[in-house]
């Protein structure tokens, strides 16, 4: 690099790093709670509103929340019981309802009806809301979906405040709902809304009171349930700390910490016990009981092995067993999306790009499982999804798909980067799971497929595009688009400096991370986050922590928060679980460089920022393992740690070029 190029980067990130700092301090609502949380203690002036999604087994909870300009509490959810479905039995045919505050019981308190006037919000897996009201007592809110029931509730726990007893009254009279038997898939279904305790009741001074508004739906013929609130939350508290307990994410910024914590918990909540088994589903009110072969097999699937979650890694093996339904000799191909329970199939853009998305996440995921007899179940459905790209192949040797995962939205072409580089990724990861299987011969022809595409991608979409030397997204493209981060997700480095320019140009990023296209004003999270992810891991680390940075205190602590999101203005951002995926995919294979080379071995590039003389993860549960890796600053050294149960395995001074091997006992 020359004299005046290593100035003008470091002017570029000394101004970008002043800006980043006061827009950071611009977005900031919510702070860092001591208990791991997140909390918004309410200001004079605060009127604002929020949606965080919630979900369980059997349902999913989208709850609005806030106060208003006369400083009301503000509170609606929409409930979603995914299981009980809708005729036509399509995608989004499941039951759903909206509550507000209408379906609220009404307090009063010597003889007084309770006002709540909130103080503060926090959350955790569950939202809590403290209020003050216009009464001695005071009202403190838990709110969250059953781990395993299709029912929300709302667990109120008053505490008189005053010096004397007071008088409480809960009235709450909410008739059931009946839907039309002939509207459901399995007839009528009984909606109910009810209170706990109803009635007369005194609170001694300083004491406190409980009771539980519990919403739950049901088949009509089905007996009614004797829900406990007490143990639905400490179930809800047990499964929460399950997840937080695994893949524990160390680092000076506590912001990346903890989204990465929360981003653990919404990717992972979000799994269905359906007729078809469990399936992972996006969620934002309309995708449920149903998998993709992007959010799921290319987005979350790869991840699960390192969180070790047993309902992940369980929802991932059966959403691959349902695609390989779909396989057939005459290689058409397999739906996009597999729908109502698995029992029908979504496939309206055509095909996606989808089985380069599915060879891709299967493979990945099979590795980093790391179980043989999983991989050899497996195995049968990558080979089918790259012979189907085989013979999807143009003479130029780069593969046709009819759209991609934006399903049309912007335009793509016949032959589009994504599809073409997630079918290089595919390639890479199953000549080293061919290899692990025995399968020598195979493994080789992958690993040719690989170099051959790679150099396809490079001569059919390597271009300049408004001044950037980066990648075309289809021939004759002229805009950029985010899109063209894909390669680096998949290894290739040969443009990573002008795409990084590209993606942080003017033309691509804003305050809400990458548009999809310059000159529009559509941005989807999952892009910013593919870019993270494909910077980090080629080595532009501090240039990509700065704008991390700011994204991550945007989503944990802004006015939407706590999670990644789907879209704008598309969607309304809804807290999508995959992308939750992503966020976390960010660090594993991002920041700490991870790529899985077989059942026991990945190689790694931590990439430890300037300014951080550490970073962490601990409990990593991928390769059938429980191991920790530790990357410190020693001086101009990266001293690189990797323990299994306490004990080093490995210790290195890493050079900051070579890629690590490592070898797992």
């Amino acid at each position: 690099m020359s004299g005046m190029k290593r100035i003008n980067l470091i002017l570029f990130v000394i101004i970008f790093f002043s800006l980043t700092v006061q827009a950071q301090r611009d977005i900031i609502r919510w702070d860092l709670a001591g208990d791991g949380g997140i909390s918004w203690v309410v200001k004079t002036n605060d009127v604002h509103t929020d949606h965080i999604e919630m979900s369980g087994k059997q349902i999913s909870a989208i709850v609005s929340y806030g106060l208003n300009a006369e400083k009301e509490l503000v509170l609606k959810k929409k409930l979603i019981f995914p299981m009980l479905r809708k005729l036509p039995n399509k995608t989004g045919s499941h039951l759903s309802l909206e509550f507000d505050q209408q379906n609220q019981p009404v307090i009063l308190v010597n003889g007084t009806e309770m006002q709540e006037t909130p103080v503060r919000f926090h959350h955790k897996g569950l939202l809590t809301i403290e209020s003050l009201s216009n009464t001695p007592v005071t009202l403190t809110k838990l709110l969250f979906p059953s781990v395993d029931k299709a029912a929300y509730l709302e667990i109120y726990r008053l505490k008189n405040t005053s010096a004397s007893s007071v008088s409480v009254e809960i009235q709450h009279d909410v008739p059931d709902v009946h839907t039309k038997a002939e509207e459901g898939i399995y007839g009528e279904y009984l909606i109910r809304v009810e209170a706990t305790k109803k009635g007369n009741f005194t609170i001694s001074p300083g004491g406190d009171f409980e009771f539980a508004m519990i919403y739950s739906a049901r088949k009509v013929h089905e007996e009614k349930y004797a829900f406990s609130a007490a143990y639905e939350l400490a179930r809800r508290i047990e499964m929460i700390s399950g997840i937080l307990d695994k893949l524990v994410l160390e680092t000076p910024n506590d912001t990346i910490n903890r989204e990465f914590a929360f981003a653990k918990i919404r990717g992972t909540e979000s799994i269905y016990d359906t007729k078809g088994g469990l399936m992972h589903g996006p969620g934002g009110g309309a995708y449920y009981a149903a998998i993709w072969a992007n959010d799921q097999a290319e987005y979350i699937n790869p991840f699960f092995p390192f969180l070790g979650n047993i309902n992940g890694n369980e929802s991932v093996l059966n959403s691959f067993r349902h695609f390989a339904r779909f396989m057939n000799p005459e290689y058409k191909p397999i739906p996009s999306s597999i729908i109502s329970e698995g029992v029908g199939t979504w496939h309206g853009a055509k095909d996606r790009g989808d089985m380069a998305m599915i060879a891709y996440g299967a493979s990945r995921f099979a590795l980093a499982y790391g179980d043989k007899n999983a991989a050899f179940e497996l195995w049968p459905l990558i080979e089918w999804c790259l012979q189907y790209l085989e013979r999807k192949k143009s003479p130029e040797g780069v593969i046709f798909s009819d759209s991609d995962e934006l399903e049309n939205r912007f335009e793509n072409g016949d032959y589009n980067l994504a599809t073409n580089s997630l079918a290089y990724g595919g390639l890479v990861s199953a000549s080293y799971l061919a290899a692990e299987l025995g399968k020598t011969e195979a493994a080789n022809r992958y690993r040719n497929r690989a170099a051959e595409l790679r150099k396809a991608i490079e001569k059919h979409f390597g271009a300049t595009v408004q001044g950037f030397d980066t990648y075309q997204y289809y021939q004759g493209n002229t805009k950029l688009r985010a899109w063209i981060c894909y390669p680096l997700n998949m290894g290739i480095f040969d443009r990573k400096d002008e795409t990084m320019k590209a993606l942080f140009s003017d033309f691509l990023w804003t305050g809400n991370g990458i548009l999809s296209e310059s000159g529009t004003k559509t941005f989807w999270d999952r892009s910013t986050l593919h870019a993270f992810k494909g910077l980090f891991a080629a080595g532009a680390t501090n240039q990509t922590m700065n704008y991390f940075e700011y994204y991550s205190a945007k989503r944990l602590l802004g006015d939407h928060v706590p999670y990644p999101v789907e879209a704008w203005p598309e969607g309304n951002q809804r807290h999508l679980s995959a992308e939750s995926g992503l966020y976390c995919r960010v660090v594993t294979e991002g920041l700490f460089g991870i790529e899985p080379t077989g059942f026991r071995s990945f190689t790694m590039k931590p990439r430890l920022p300037e300014g951080w003389n550490f970073m962490r993860l601990k409990n990593i549960r991928a390769f059938q393992s429980d191991f920790d890796i530790e990357v410190h600053r020693k001086g101009k050294k990266i001293k690189v740690l990797i323990l299994q149960d306490g004990q080093k395995t490995i210790e290195t001074n890493w050079d900051q070029i070579s890629e690590l091997n490592v070898k797992l006992n």
